[in-house]
């Protein structure tokens, strides 16, 4: 018979210590100190007792846990001495059916990694969706953890061991991510549309009303119609525009969604995950024949990259009324303008018809946006979820430090006038002084030395500046002294300077009442609430400028890697996602209905 958590809760703790027998392999005393802290409102909350348990831990008791565990593919294996559950696991992965090649791989790297580490490679071989890697996978993750660092990578087979247990909590409870597997799926399903050069190299690319970024729309399109929306279309900017009616015909209308764009061999959650959560929700509702007193519209922003065309947030901008008419005549790389892009599409490519996009923000409660997290902050702290606190605001530039190339080998170190040199020195102040805010951070991402030689003094020095703050005034502070620091570097070297700003763009503090919308979601779901800045930009930043935003982020996996195609998360966490977004429905249909 199936447990329940009811009766975890009110056990003995013998009974309590049997129920959660074999969660982490051959260490039931995380569980034991884990059970000091019933009641638990939720599985979720169970499994963070438990990652605190072992946060807490020392070193030495955190690594005989990791060695507790066997090699992939190892000698407990082929003795058949595994425990059921790694049993189960490395079969389901495929591992206990390797060709004679893959086991003599897998031996090697098993050997090579415990040289360098001391302990065994951990993998939740069951991956992100619970249902297995495939051997290639495991190959490769195996392959690229090697490059870590000793400390980064106890920590990853920590997390790694926690997502193993999670598995096993599921399914000694019979708890499946039902929500959390379907979404999961429609992300996969998504990703078979990609860019032609990109596909062929099996990369995920959907650039702006290319034949694959079309593709995307006309899917989202049946899919929202599938989940029940009363109104679906294609806007003049190729959003994808799902409308789910409110109770009555003239209800307010809560705002959500987020791009279907990547960038250049991306991976599936940026930006798409904003869209399938709410679909999720509107589906759930349709399903149980509801309508809420108000309706909710779910955007799937056409652009929001900048990757075809230099128009980043167009779709998003464009509901805000600043779509710049300037954007039509730029070309892409093959010299196609958007306007004829557009035209191609079957949209009008006309200003009249882009302007009637603009929403009334009177007609709107607010705009609310689930995203990644795109950073390891959440995956650190082993944290399904964070709470958006505000975007913050950045500002860019584009520079050139100007100097005298001269000989290597006959310029004395005291004569010289080196350009890299100087922004060298630049790039370790710029980092020095973002740590020392906490929250800032200043990035030197481009640096060229055009014409360069290997015994020439570099006379010129191209580079990119990229400076990040929770607010603008602490972004304006970073940017003054760093520039100031730059000028004080040149004067001293002798070098001359240009700059110039590409971008600048204002912070987006969430609105209040939004964000302890979402603060109270997250509570409800039994997991820890943790508040976070996003370093990132979101189309959450154009709704800001004429109504009330907020966000939730959702922890990635590979330590949070985003713009990449590891990018991942798990279906439990997507699940949680889903849900908090429906306690967050659920919450404004209580505060409305008088």
């Amino acid at each position: 018979m199936t447990p329940t958590l009811h009766q975890l809760n009110s056990a003995d703790p013998a009974e309590a210590m049997r129920l959660l027998d074999g969660l982490y392999e051959h260490s039931p005393w995380i569980a034991e100190q884990a059970l000091a802290q019933r009641p638990f409102a939720s599985l979720a909350a169970l499994k963070h007792a438990m990652v605190t348990v072992l946060a807490h831990a020392s070193v030495d008791a955190q690594l005989t846990l990791i060695r507790a565990h066997p090699e992939l593919a190892g000698k407990a294996m082929v003795s058949q001495s595994l425990t059921a559950e790694s049993t189960h696991e490395q079969t389901k992965a495929g591992l206990t059916n390797c060709t004679p090649e893959e086991f003599a791989h897998i031996q090697q790297l098993n050997a090579q990694y415990n040289a360098k580490f001391g302990f065994p490679f951990i993998l939740a071989v069951r991956g992100p969706r619970g249902t297995g890697l495939a051997k290639r996978e495991i190959i490769a993750t195996f392959e690229r953890r090697l490059g870590n660092p000793v400390d980064f990578e106890r920590a990853e087979c920590l997390r790694n061991i926690h997502r193993i247990a999670e598995i096993r909590l599921n399914d000694k409870f019979g708890f499946e991510p039902v929500l959390g597997n379907e979404v999961w799926d429609w992300h996969e399903d998504l990703s078979r549309h990609s860019d032609p050069a990109f596909a062929e190299q099996g990369q995920l690319t959907v650039t702006y009303l290319t034949d694959a970024h079309r593709a995307c729309a006309a899917d989202l399109v049946v899919r929202m119609r599938e989940c029940g929306f009363d109104e679906v279309d294609i806007d003049a900017v190729g959003n994808v525009v799902g409308r789910y009616h409110g109770a009555t015909p003239d209800a307010p209308t809560l705002l959500t969604g987020s791009h279907f764009d990547t960038v250049r061999n991306g991976g599936k959650y940026d930006g798409r995950l904003g869209i399938f959560v709410p679909m999720a929700c509107v589906k759930q509702l349709h399903a149980a024949g509801r309508r809420l007193p108000f309706a909710i519209e779910v955007v799937g922003f056409s652009e929001e990259e900048g990757q075809r065309y230099k128009a980043t947030f167009l779709g998003s901008g464009a509901l805000t009324g600043h779509f710049n008419p300037t954007w039509l005549d730029q070309q892409d790389a093959d010299g196609v303008t958007m306007r004829a892009a557009m035209l191609h599409a079957g949209l009008p490519a006309t200003l009249e018809a882009i302007g009637a996009l603009r929403r009334d923000p009177s007609k709107y409660l607010g705009f609310v946006e689930v995203h990644i997290e795109q950073g390891p902050v959440l995956n650190e702290m082993d944290l399904p979820l964070g709470v958006v606190t505000s975007i913050n605001a950045s500002v860019r530039y584009l520079c050139e430090a100007i100097g005298m190339a001269s000989h290597a080998g006959t310029t004395p170190m005291n004569r010289r006038r080196d350009a890299a040199s100087a922004v060298a020195e630049l790039a370790l102040h710029a980092e020095q002084r973002a740590a020392a805010d906490g929250d800032s951070v200043a990035t030197i991402g481009m640096l060229q030395v055009p014409g360069g030689s290997i015994n020439v003094v570099p006379g010129r020095c191209l580079f990119s500046l990229d400076l990040r703050a929770p607010s603008n005034a602490q972004r304006d502070a970073l940017e003054r002294d760093i520039l100031a620091q730059l000028l004080a570097i040149c004067e001293r070297r002798g070098i001359g300077l240009k700059t110039e700003e590409t971008m600048r763009a204002a912070a987006a503090p969430s609105a209040p009442a939004w964000q302890a919308r979402w603060e109270t979601a997250v509570n409800a779901l039994g997991v820890p609430l943790h508040r976070m800045p996003s370093g990132a930009g979101h189309d959450a930043m154009k709704l800001h400028e004429v109504m009330p935003q907020a966000m939730l982020f959702v922890r990635g996996l590979n330590s949070g890697i985003s713009h990449n195609p590891l990018e991942s998360t798990t279906s439990d966490d997507i699940e949680l996602c889903v849900r908090a977004f429906s306690h967050l429905l659920e919450q404004l249909a209580t505060e409305h209905k008088h």
